[in-house]
Formats: structure tokens, sequence, C-alpha cells
């Protein structure tokens, strides 16, 4: 584990990066400077930049969020979304052609963009009681509710055996100063009333083999020329881990309030502590991304 201050530091040691956007390059309302900045030097020394994200829509409408944040597009190459992944399981009928649409209206294109290539068209929502199976991309008000709201909905669900993908394993996100539930949270508690989960974003393989692709229809860089960027230890950190790549930790996002009263000098044997009892190793951390 090495503290780097900026991703200039290992230019040379990486053709490509896997970043994670919400805490590292914005909060859901503000873009970061510096973190535009060190994407922006990093693509101008040769680097490629794929944003991976476990937002719940396709990456079309993350690209919409991005220009309405202000992220310059010559700061990023590709995005890949966990929405891109679980539109193409969902497509595939992993859950059946008639679906119960748990989450925001704000999710919709989930279910209506083609920019992919891909015809959802074969897919019908309809009511729970009508449904073959369950795509969860949120709850339904993220201002108001919370998971356990759905217990008896989740009771019914699991009685009917129905499968659920969830389009996003984070259990929170931070917007701005307010820190919301995510699909992944609703998910867990499925698990836990005994229901099946089928999940396609970080830290599982499905979204790795996604960006893979798109990155190598470019040119082909192989996996120790990868770095894997982000905040979340269950997620941006081990989903790298587990796929053989190398990390770089950012601790001064979700977790920014374990590892001593300065964000921007961690204590590293903090660190390394939070690291341990998440059962990872991280190859480089960073206060911020720069």
């Amino acid at each position: 584990m090495k503290l780097i201050r900026a991703l200039t530091e290992v230019q040379g040691r990486y053709d490509a990066l896997f970043c994670d956007l919400w805490g590292c390059l914005h909060n859901g309302v503000t873009a970061f400077p510096a973190a535009v900045a060190g994407l922006q030097a990093f693509r101008a020394n040769g680097g490629t930049v794929v944003l991976l994200t476990n937002a719940p829509r396709p990456s079309s409408a993350v690209i919409v969020q991005l220009d309405r944040l202000n992220v310059p597009r010559d700061a990023w190459d590709l995005v890949v979304s966990s929405g891109d992944a679980s539109r193409e399981a969902m497509i595939n009928g992993m859950v059946g052609t008639k679906v119960w649409h748990l989450g925001p209206a704000k999710d919709d294109s989930f279910f209506t963009d083609t920019s992919d290539g891909l015809d959802p068209s074969v897919i019908t929502r309809v009511p729970l009681d009508q449904a073959d199976g369950i795509v969860c991309t949120g709850l339904f008000d993220e201002d108001t509710e919370n998971p356990e709201d759905y217990r008896g909905q989740f009771l019914l669900a699991k009685t009917r055996g129905l499968k659920m993908i969830c389009t996003n394993p984070d259990i929170v996100v931070d917007m701005g100063d307010k820190r919301i539930w995510c699909a992944g949270a609703l998910a867990q508690l499925y698990q836990e009333k005994g229901g099946e989960v089928l999940l396609f974003g970080k830290p599982w393989p499905p979204i790795y083999d996604l960006a893979r692709r798109k990155l190598n229809a470019g040119r082909i860089i192989p996996d120790e020329g990868i770095l894997c960027v982000g905040d979340g230890v269950v997620t941006d950190i081990q989903g790298g881990q587990a796929e053989g790549l190398d990390t770089c930790f950012i601790t001064g996002g979700l977790a920014a309030d374990q590892f001593g009263p300065d964000v921007m000098t961690p204590d590293e044997t903090l660190v390394e502590g939070y690291l341990n009892a998440h059962q990872v190793s991280s190859t480089l951390i960073m206060p911020k991304l720069a």
C-alpha cells in the first residue's frame, strides 16, 4: 500500500483507469475540479479513462448527468454502468419478460433506452402481483423511504419465488451533504428474507467483463495496465482485487471519517486496519482523486 497525491505519480505504470464516479469525480451535485484535472492530465499523457459506475441507469443517462455537472468530455473516454450490465441480463430474460420495477421514475431510461443497440421492448413493466421477476433500481422515494418500508412486498415476492435483478449493488451514496439508500440496500433485505438476487455491478464480474470489452474495442490493454480507482472498499477495491487488477483506494470518500481529522492526510495505520477489517488490500491509496 503506497500513498500518492496525484495520478501523475503513476502515469507511466498504467495505460487505463477504471474510475468510480460518486465520491471520486463528483458527489451528485458538484464535480470536483481536482479530480477533473487529474483525469484530463492522465488522458493528455496517453491514458484511457473508463468511468465505471454502479449507477442503475444506462451509460447514456450517466453521460447526461455528467454534462449537467459540467464534467468536460475530455476527462473521460468511456462510461460503463451497472445499468448497462443489468440491462443485458434483463433483456436476455434472466427474470422473465414481465417485471415489477422497484425504483424512481428518474430510472425509466433503463427500460426505454436503445442507444446501446439492445431492444428493451421485449420487457413489460407490471404490478408486483403480475410479475415474473423484479428489477430494482432503488427506492421509489429516496428522500422519505428506507429499505424497511418494503418488507411486506418482499415477503410476497419471496413467497412467489421471484428473482430480483439489482442494478446498483451500492448500499448508500452521498448526494451533496445527504446520504441516501441505494438499490443494494433493498437487495440485501430481500436476500435476508430468502429471496434470490442477481448482481451485475461492482464488485461482481459482469461489469468488469463489459468494461474490458468496450476498452479493448479500441486498443488491447492487458490487465496489468489497468488501475481501478474508487472510494468503495466493498465495491471498487474488492471488485478490482477479485479481477486481479491493481487498485487505488480514495480515502477521502465514503469512509473519510475513519482515517483521522485531516482528510488530506489520512492515518495510514488506520487505513490499513480498515482494509484488513474488510479482508482486502489496495495497491495505492489517495486522499482525493487528483
